[in-house]
């Protein structure tokens, strides 16, 4: 039986891919915090049937002690600061995460367990202010926040350990990825709450935005720039990738994206309209919640990984935003039922 290694266990990405390494018979082990595993989480579900070993990726020693105790046959590094937005108020945080703390786990690697296969969580945020669409393995990088850039720093040391030791670690350079799953500061969830909340007739709702208002204040959901466009894809399909870039004969790196542009406009759109509403009627732009600087038309070329690993994703973006929207309505309806 395969043991594998998941850092950030708790988040959307590590409960996706621990269900698919547990229906593909593996023995999954996740990383995280204490306060993270015992306070509801999307791995709570597996309890019991996934053993969690408690330790932060900013401290060397935990990452050491987890890779010495496992002795993985491999490894997928999904934890860090993973809100670009609020790397801008937590750049050394997001650097000693998100860049310092995947050295350590190479080194933990290189010095008690060489032969294990690594997977690094990349990011489409690194490609920033692009000049070159769609982007692909080659487009060089130009980031724009604090978040890209510690993750430049990673995936590049990622490289060099590879390259200067031998060691099998793999980048995927994934583009935005979304799903029910997500907490609520991420955009796409702020949208699909939004229409919730409209669905519901909700005015003004329980959860606060980052300025600690309510998401929906008087009936209205506040925004940034509404002219950004993404490619969003849904999460489910990408830790499948994760999961084949590990087993090829060699390690590379891959883009994995769904090749498709949505504007903030459109998912908004998508969103109201699986309740039956006009999303102008519900979403205002605020210029305090828009970006120091924004990244540019960030939009994945994923030939690479359609042709080596036999990726292709299966859950459209209309499909993902129902079930994101779904799920909200059912959340929302179970807080004003326990309210009562």
């Amino acid at each position: 039986m395969k043991r594998a290694l998941i850092t950030g266990i708790t988040g959307q990405d590590g409960s996706f891919l621990a269900e698919w390494l547990l229906g593909k018979g593996y023995q999954v082990f996740g990383q995280a915090r204490r306060e993270s595993w015992y306070r509801p989480n999307n791995a709570s579900h597996l309890a019991g049937r996934i053993e969690v070993l408690f330790g932060d990726m900013s401290e060397g020693v935990d990452i050491a002690s987890a890779i010495q105790d496992v002795k993985p046959d491999e490894i997928y590094n999904l934890a860090s600061q993973s809100r670009p937005g609020e790397s801008w108020a937590r750049a050394p945080e997001t650097l000693l995460v998100n860049g310092l703390g995947a050295i350590r786990l190479f080194e933990a690697v290189r010095h008690n367990c060489p032969a294990c296969r690594v997977y690094h969580a990349s990011s489409s945020e690194m490609f920033g202010q692009v000049s070159i669409t769609p982007q692909n393995e080659q487009t060089p990088f130009n980031p724009v926040n604090p978040y890209a850039a510690a993750k430049v720093y990673a995936h590049q040391m990622a490289k060099i350990y590879r390259e200067s030791y031998g060691l099998y670690i793999v980048s995927g350079l994934l583009f935005n990825h979304e799903s029910e799953r997500r907490p609520l500061h991420f955009l796409t969830q702020k949208v699909a709450y939004g229409a919730a909340c409209a669905a519901l007739e909700i005015s003004d709702s329980p959860d606060l935005n980052e300025m600690g208002r309510p998401i929906v204040q008087l009936g209205k959901l506040a925004l940034g720039n509404l002219e950004i466009a993404r490619d969003w894809g849904y999460a489910g399909d990408f830790v499948q990738a994760m999961w084949l870039m590990l087993q090829q004969e060699r390690p590379d790196d891959f883009v994995i994206g769904t090749g498709k542009l949505h504007t903030l406009r459109a998912l908004c759109e998508t969103a109201y309209r699986c309740v039956n509403k006009d999303w102008r009627e519900s979403v205002v732009s605020d210029p305090a919640l828009v970006r120091p600087l924004e990244s540019g038309q960030t939009l994945a070329d994923p030939s690479k990984a359609r042709k080596q690993l036999g990726w292709e994703p299966t859950v459209s973006f209309d499909e993902m935003v129902k079930k994101m929207v779904a799920s909200q309505i059912l959340r929302l309806k179970n807080v004003t039922l326990n309210s009562n």
